[in-house]
């Protein structure tokens, strides 16, 4: 294992010592179902208090695609789906050495662009929808990446998520990005109970100030990525297990709960190669990097 991060992120690798970890006999909130009904005035202030929480462990969450402007962030997103944001970053410095630009994207032969993206899966799909995506920022908005959640979702391939991720991060236009982890998470919490990305990301913007809604997406996603995973969550080792509802339903053990821990919280490198400074973990290793 690696060097331990520092800071208020080390709290959530400890053995539930913690004041915000898992205490003896379990948090207050485990066993909510038995109790009353939480208010509408409860539920946001739990939610603002688990933000504010997760803000302490994670002062470092980012979004964990590499890029440099606008568009690359877009294609990295599109190919985001259905694989690891690692293996994404691993692909794309020789995607966007070959087409740095929409133009050069959008004239792309279509074979020589699966065989670079291929890594990510889903290649001949994720190919048309780049191909469609640069043609159009070519062809109707001069060659720029929209800054608007209403132009984004016309280009090919390009849904609510991957919208709000580009406008939240390459333009800071606040927006809540539903991924996998995220819904999980906040049906877990209970801050929801809808399955519709679209209808989870109304409700759970209704819980927070629009300026929180980027932050909160990052935080959620390092938290389901690092510890509150989906099929073995480390309640154990969680610094919000006594706001959780769902508490119990991972290990509950602090010393089997944090050999769960990932990415910088289990001293393993991070998604990015090209991490931001204050990240406390390791860069991730190229395509092909031995070990």
């Amino acid at each position: 294992m690696g060097e331990q991060p520092r800071g208020a992120a080390g709290k959530a690798a400890e053995s539930g010592k913690s004041s915000r970890g898992a205490r003896a006999g379990g948090p207050a909130g485990a066993g909510r179902s038995t109790a009353a009904p939480e208010s509408r005035l409860a539920l946001v202030r739990r939610a603002r208090r688990i933000n504010r929480e997760l803000a302490e462990v994670y002062p470092y969450a980012h979004p964990e695609l590499d890029f440099d402007s606008p568009f690359q962030l877009l294609v990295a997103t599109v190919l985001s789906a259905q694989t690891t944001d690692l293996r994404v970053n691993q692909t794309t410095p020789a995607l966007f050495a070959a087409y740095p630009t929409p133009e050069d994207m959008a004239a792309a032969d279509p074979e020589a662009l699966e065989q670079l993206i291929r890594p990510t899966g889903f290649f001949r799909a994720k190919a048309k929808s780049l191909l469609g995506l640069s043609a159009a920022i070519r062809d109707r908005f001069g060659g720029e990446v929209p800054g608007r959640l209403e132009d984004l979702v016309t280009l090919p391939g390009v849904g609510r998520k991957t919208a709000n991720v580009v406008l939240g991060n390459a333009f800071g236009v606040p927006g809540v990005t539903v991924d996998t982890h995220f819904g999980r998470l906040v049906r877990r919490w209970r801050w929801t109970e809808q399955e519709d990305p679209e209808k989870v990301e109304a409700e759970v913007c209704g819980l927070f100030p629009k300026s929180e809604w980027t932050m909160l997406s990052h935080r959620i996603i390092f938290h389901g990525r690092r510890i509150c995973h989906a099929r073995k969550p480390a309640c154990g080792a969680c610094p919000i297990a006594p706001l959780c509802p769902s508490y119990g339903e991972g290990e509950t053990d602090p010393e089997k709960a944090k050999k769960l821990l990932k990415y910088e919280l289990g001293g393993q490198p991070g998604q990015r190669l090209r991490p931001p400074a204050d990240y406390p973990g390791k860069p991730a290793a190229p395509l092909g990097a031995a070990g």
